[in-house]
């Protein structure tokens, strides 16, 4: 074993010794659980809801999350933002939480394209009516995907018990299928989405927002509050 595998398995047995301590006795469990719903709960706060003047986050997005060091892990997409971008950080109905906590995510990009489509040619705005926003939305997501290549999107589980490379290039999803059809407005989206991932979150606050999304740093809720 090399070095690097040692310090990787020595920072496994922590985690797990690190919750053997969190979990050491049925109070201290149902306080383990209080903390983490609290802290996904302002996250999803975060992501959702109105916030200095900007508006509430409904209806189809485009989302990914980042963590310090990984990057940019997992991009998703939505018609429900609302409810979705609210469990997202539970993880009730999403894997995303289980496999990196939102207690580590560093920035949670938010992309409300919907916005963005005034500014598409006007015969992509056409198409984008007749796909309607459900086939729109895993076109674009496809289209992020594959310019981003997020690694928990880049494979999948397998019935075996390890994990099968996807060529997202070569999908045949709808989302594949439909994504050509749109090129003026999946670039207005990635233009959106490299936009929010530079954009500075001010170190006082916890969310930059440019109307046509927002940027949300969870790990900035770790900060002691101001004195």
């Amino acid at each position: 074993m090399d070095d690097h595998d040692q310090t990787y398995d020595d920072a496994y047995r922590g985690w797990r010794t690190s919750l053997t301590t969190l979990l050491a006795d049925p109070a201290l469990l149902a306080r383990w659980q209080e903390r983490r719903y609290e802290f996904a709960h302002r996250v999803g706060i975060l992501l959702t809801e109105t916030h200095g003047g900007s508006p509430v986050v409904t209806g189809p997005v485009l989302y990914g999350v980042f963590a310090a060091g990984a990057g940019l892990c997992y991009v998703g997409q939505t018609q429900e933002a609302g409810r979705r971008l609210r469990d997202l950080p539970v993880g009730e109905s999403h894997h995303l939480a289980n496999t990196v906590p939102p207690e580590l995510w560093e920035r949670v990009v938010v992309i409300r394209w919907p916005l963005l489509l005034p500014e598409a040619p006007a015969n992509e705005q056409l198409l984008a009516e007749e796909m309607g926003p459900t086939v729109c939305g895993l076109a674009l997501e496809h289209a992020l995907q594959v310019a981003t290549a997020p690694p928990l999107n880049s494979r999948r589980r397998r019935s075996s018990g390890d994990w099968q490379p996807r060529n997202l290039a070569q999908s045949r999803s709808r989302g594949a299928i439909h994504a050509q059809s749109v090129p003026g407005l999946t670039q207005l989206a990635l233009a959106a989405w490299a936009a929010l991932c530079k954009m500075e979150i001010p170190a006082h606050s916890t969310f930059v927002d440019t109307g046509i999304g927002r940027a949300v740093s969870p790990t900035a809720l770790h900060r002691p509050p101001s004195v």
